[in-house]
């Protein structure tokens, strides 16, 4: 495993779409290990692929109760609504009060190919749909409703 750079604000790939992952091999495990050892070292909760150089499908995530691994993720459902302070691996040290659903049901493939459906709430639901909107080229600045400090 390795650590990758991780891409800053400013940088353009983090204004692309991200493709999808149709090969499902070591390369892509190597990805999914690296991501997950990067975010860790950078003590944040998730990252995607274009985070670290990478225009495709990936995100990797860890609330606290496990590593998730989400390839082609969709989300497919949402209800309820929580306000609170979100920040950025890629936006090191700017945080500001964002608005997402309180729970969020995705459809993802696992590093084999399986499909299969993740849901969470809360803080996992937020980590959902931030790093989902990472694999669309959007950023949690657009959403920002107030910046703290």
């Amino acid at each position: 495993m390795a650590i990758r750079q991780i891409r800053k604000s400013g940088d353009e790939i983090l204004k692309k779409r991200c493709k999808e992952v149709k090969i499902f091999d070591e390369k892509l495990g190597i990805l999914l290990d690296d991501m997950y050892e990067t975010m860790t070292k950078a003590e944040g909760v998730g990252l995607a692929a274009p985070q670290v150089g990478i225009l495709k499908r990936v995100v990797v995530i860890d609330v606290g109760s496990g590593r998730i691994e989400l390839i082609n993720p969709e989300i497919i459902e949402t209800d309820g609504e929580q306000e609170g302070a979100e920040g950025c691996l890629s936006f090191p040290g700017l945080y500001g009060t964002v608005k997402r659903p309180n729970y969020v049901k995705v459809k993802a493939q696992d590093r084999t190919g399986k499909s299969f459906i993740a849901e969470g709430e809360e803080l996992l639901a937020r980590a959902f749909c931030h790093e989902c909107d990472h694999l669309d080229g959007h950023v949690f600045t657009e959403l920002v409703t107030e910046y703290l400090k």
